[in-house]
């Protein structure tokens, strides 16, 4: 039952996530690291997840309303069976599907909605893994409810839309992200909103049209039992890591693959893609228009200890998107003691500090005179490798995340009162 005592009385928690993959993506690592650091600082917590499965611990339970689960790649865009559309929230998603739209952050808040309707009186704050669906604009009116908002989707489709020329081509990622007009009107009804950068905060507030003292900046925490310095691992010189393998404009990877090239002709370097290319898209045929590809690696899907090993090989890591909400490709990057190179894009100077090199986004040419400058300053590089280590020990563990969410928890809860 929930907790109407005192600020020291530990919280019954439901976290809601829509999409929920934890080895890629910043909402999987936030559901599963931070619904860890809550229960470790002693609150119950369960989770309401949507596909795929978070691999939370079991310590925590999670609940998982079905759904159609149309993006899993081993059944893409199946045929949903009669019985399926029997039920009209997977009518609105198979249609959402089938005409280009993203319809899962809408239909998961209906369903959470109809989850949470018979238990509300079994927790204390129900907390949103940016879906922003009616359905929370819905269970907001009954329990005490936080969003969390890790940066405006509006840059995403903006940076999206501007990418493509044909006109068709921008009109099907205007659709694709049509859901951004639902989540502004719901995030506006809410009386909280976690963020995590001060940049994220100005830019969902400027865009959203919300208030600034209605938002709980808490950066997220690095997982430093999962990513941490290997040193008995020699770092191979000319190696550079991304973790970024997305055609995703937003990602900056086309940026990079630009600055590879000039790099390349003048000395040995191989950039290392965590991750696996889309088959013949724009990064794959990028790679063969530069005629980089003997360059280029992408490992595929990874463990989590072949991804330290890969970290721990590594001269060094960039970082080069276009906009970060966090960051957390640099921050674990500099957990591992890697130098890191990284744009200025959004929130990425808050994470990255004094600790690594920061140039300006979309710019090929300062990302190739910055890594030419890494390769030719080894020391310089070991000791913002060692910076960096040290920067995420002070700053960004998920303790002291869990800790910030719990006072915005609290805060929301005596409003609500």
């Amino acid at each position: 039952m929930p907790n109407h005592g005192g600020h020291d009385r530990p919280l019954n928690i439901c976290l809601l996530s829509y999409r929920s993959n934890p080895h890629c993506g910043g909402q999987g690592v936030y559901l599963k690291n931070l619904s860890r650091a809550l229960a470790d600082i002693g609150h119950h917590v369960e989770v309401v997840s949507g596909p795929p499965d978070p691999m939370l611990d079991d310590d925590i339970t999670v609940h998982r309303p079905a759904c159609l689960d149309l993006y899993n790649p081993e059944n893409l865009f199946r045929v949903p069976t009669l019985k399926e559309l029997s039920d009209p929230v997977n009518v609105m998603e198979w249609a959402g599907v089938s005409t280009m739209g993203f319809p899962e952050p809408f239909t998961f808040g209906i369903r959470a909605q109809r989850f949470l309707r018979t238990r509300m009186g079994r927790y204390d704050i129900v907390h949103d893994n940016q879906s922003l669906s009616y359905g929370i604009w819905s269970i907001a009116k009954q329990i005490p409810t936080v969003a969390t908002i890790h940066h405006p989707i509006t840059v995403d489709r903006d940076i999206a839309v501007r990418s493509v020329r044909p006109f068709w081509k921008k009109l099907k990622h205007l659709r694709w992200f049509s859901f951004i007009g639902m989540q502004k009107r719901v995030s506006r009804t809410l009386r909280r909103i976690i963020t995590v950068s001060e940049c994220a905060r100005e830019d969902i507030a400027k865009d959203f049209k919300i208030s600034r003292d209605r938002f709980s900046v808490v950066p997220n925490g690095i997982n430093t039992d999962l990513f941490y310095p290997l040193p008995e691992i020699p770092r191979e010189p000319g190696r550079i890591i991304v973790t970024n393998s997305s055609d995703v404009p937003l990602k900056g990877l086309y940026y990079l693959l630009h600055a590879v090239t000039q790099v390349a002709a003048k000395r040995d370097i191989r950039l290392v893609v965590i991750g696996t290319p889309k088959k013949n898209g724009g990064i794959t045929r990028l790679i063969r228009r530069l005629g980089i590809g003997d360059r280029i690696t992408f490992t595929g899907r990874v463990s989590d200890e072949e991804f330290v090993r890969q970290y721990a090989r590594a001269a060094m890591a960039v970082v080069a998107s276009v906009y970060e909400g966090f960051g957390l490709p640099a921050g674990e990057a500099m957990a591992c003691g890697v130098p890191v190179i990284s744009t200025t894009g959004g929130a990425l100077p808050e994470v990255v500090g004094d600790a690594g090199v920061l140039v300006p986004p979309k710019d090929s040419q300062a990302l190739a005179g910055a890594i030419t400058n890494m390769l030719d300053h080894p020391d310089k590089a070991a000791e913002l490798g060692r910076l960096g280590y040290q920067r995420v020990q002070r700053h960004f563990t998920w303790r002291r995340a869990a800790e910030k969410t719990v006072d915005a928890y609290r805060k929301t809860i005596d409003d609500y009162r």
